[in-house]
């Protein structure tokens, strides 16, 4: 048992957790937040991971949503499962440092597309540029049907659409 508590603290370690110490189990006052203590459960169970379903926290700031990020990243790494939480600005910040080198772009998106679930905060909170569009759609796209993503945002779905440009990017 000691070898697997050190495996999961190494993962959890490694999620880079915007709040290391989140637990689902202790999200204060579920109700008051509009949250259904059913589904924070059913996603505690991990099991949208197998399915590689995806998941989006939306509300207003202050809400809770990198909480809820950071404690669905931690019960993925206590499940065994390889997970990285990042703020949009630091995704995109990562991606700028890595295009321009060489083979960058590949690294780059190989490195964000295996982790089995990785959770985006402040999701859309700038309207991106055309190169972040285009990063995120080869990201999203490797990511589709292999692995899970939670996005964390003040955005509901419908005006994502808008947020990210409008164009095919923004369709697909």
């Amino acid at each position: 048992a000691a070898f697997t508590h050190s495996k999961v603290e190494g993962l959890i370690r490694r999620a880079g957790l915007r709040y290391p110490n989140a637990d689902l189990r202790r999200v204060d006052m579920l109700e008051q937040r509009g949250l259904d203590r059913g589904v924070i459960a059913q996603l505690g169970t991990c099991q949208f991971i197998t399915r590689q379903q995806n998941v989006v926290f939306q509300g207003f700031t202050g809400s809770g949503k990198s909480y809820l990020g950071s404690a669905l990243a931690k019960q993925a790494c206590q499940h065994r499962y390889r997970a990285h939480y990042i703020r949009m600005p630091d995704l995109e910040e990562s991606w700028a440092t890595a295009k321009d080198r060489p083979a960058g772009r590949e690294k780059w998106l190989r490195k964000y597309s295996t982790f089995t679930l990785l959770v985006i905060d402040e999701w859309l909170l700038d309207p991106p540029t055309d190169d972040v569009r285009s990063m995120l759609l080869e990201l999203l796209e490797r990511r589709y049907d292999s692995s899970s993503t939670v996005f964390c945002t003040q955005y509901a779905k419908k005006d994502w659409h808008q947020r990210l440009g409008s164009g095919v990017h923004a369709d697909a």
